[in-house]
């Protein structure tokens, strides 16, 4: 008799109730579906959660990052460092600005970028850092903020992966709030989503008008309101702007996931936990490495990120991946570093050794499904599978 193939877990799928469908429904009723107020209520929630001054909806974390380098000015004449250890958004909004993205190689333990590394690559161009929370493990954000700072160089969080982590210094400081503006995603593998979406949040004014006008074509203040009873059909094109702007039926589904997020984070912190004591207790915990921050209470948990110790292994890590998708389990690598890249070899890159660390650590990684509702069931076929792999290519 032949066995029913499982059911594949993908790596990552949104948790959407009857909630979220509501509010979506009741945009869609209302008539009014791109920017209006709605997003309005959106960014003013947000600001409020995150304890910012000022937040404006985007469509990507990518967008929020572009808008950030805008408003400080970053230009042809500037260097922006960048962790090699990232997506390509990262370095690719420093291109659009013309500027020169500076790749710096990681740490070992959480894979983001020291600040030893960090202040190795400054130069008298540098305008900017780029600091990437990597999975949601938030980089020691407080010295890095204070080093920058005495250097006159300002601090862009990319937080894409980092919401709603909390760092220690004061209560409820959010990752994402410590530099001059921070960048956060929604897109559909986060924490809370909108489908497509991202936020800019930052506290200073300048920088928050700037990129409130440029997310919307360069059009000036409140242009959304020109088709409504409050609008004006008059309007002036201030600079040479973008269409970055969130739709009202995105930041919908952003209001309800940003009410949901403490239960969202809880549940993600309690299958990375379990996912950690069933691998070190396995007949294979020799054979992996256990992501770093199992016990940070300011870890957001966006991605499990396994390591394979590929010298205790007949098997290649793409090979395991590729019997785990035989069992029905979807996985991914986060990330191959941007030095191994076509574009960056070709153009920034001009030693391909100089990240030793990036190198060698994407050799071995490998991401594990992690998503509300997966539940102990979903953790418990992952540790199963990857348990029976691993051991039948034990050298």
């Amino acid at each position: 008799m032949r066995t029913a193939k499982a059911e594949f877990l993908p790596f990552a799928r949104p948790s959407i109730t009857h909630r979220e469908k509501d509010a979506v429904l009741q945009v869609l009723d209302s008539g009014w579906l791109t920017t209006g107020p709605t997003t309005k209520a959106f960014e003013e929630a947000f600001s409020r959660y995150v304890g910012s001054a000022y937040a404006i909806a985007v469509n990507s974390a990518t967008a929020a990052l572009h808008l950030a380098l805008d408003a400080l000015g970053v230009s042809d004449e500037d260097e922006v460092i960048v962790p090699t250890w990232t997506f390509a958004a990262s370095a690719e909004v420093v291109v659009y600005r013309r500027a020169r993205p500076v790749l710096v190689d990681i740490e070992q333990r959480t894979l983001n970028a020291p600040i030893s590394a960090i202040d190795a690559a400054i130069t008298s161009r540098t305008k900017a850092v780029i600091a990437v929370h990597f999975a949601g493990h938030p980089l020691e954000l407080p010295a890095l903020r204070d080093h920058l700072a005495a250097k006159s160089i300002a601090l862009i969080e990319d937080a894409a992966h980092s919401f709603p982590s909390r760092v220690d210094e004061r209560e409820n400081a959010y990752a994402g709030t410590f530099g001059r503006a921070g960048a956060y995603s929604f897109y559909a593998t986060k924490t809370i989503t909108t489908g497509e979406g991202g936020m800019l949040v930052t506290d200073d004014a300048a920088m928050a008008d700037r990129a409130r006008l440029m997310s919307l074509h360069g059009i000036s203040k409140d242009a959304w309101k020109r088709y409504t009873a409050a609008g004006s059909w008059y309007y002036e094109i201030e600079d040479a702007g973008y269409k970055y702007n969130m739709t009202d039926m995105a930041a919908a589904l952003g209001l309800v996931q940003l009410e949901r997020a403490e239960e969202l984070l809880s549940e993600r912190r309690r299958l990375a936990k379990r996912y950690s004591t069933a691998l070190a207790e396995s007949p294979v915990a020799d054979l992996v490495s256990l992501p770093a921050g199992m016990d940070d209470a300011s870890h957001a948990w966006h991605l499990y990120v396994l390591r394979l110790n590929v010298d205790a292994l007949t098997a290649s890590r793409g090979s395991v991946i590729d019997q785990l998708n035989q069992r029905g389990i979807g996985t991914s690598v986060h990330f191959i570093p941007l030095h191994l890249h076509p574009y960056h070899r070709r153009t920034w890159v001009t030693d391909s050794t100089a990240y030793p660390v990036a190198t060698a650590e994407y050799e071995r990684v490998i991401s594990l499904p992690l998503w509300p509702g997966m539940g102990d069931a979903g953790v418990d076929r992952v540790v199963d599978a990857l348990v029976d792999t691993l051991s039948s290519a034990r050298r």
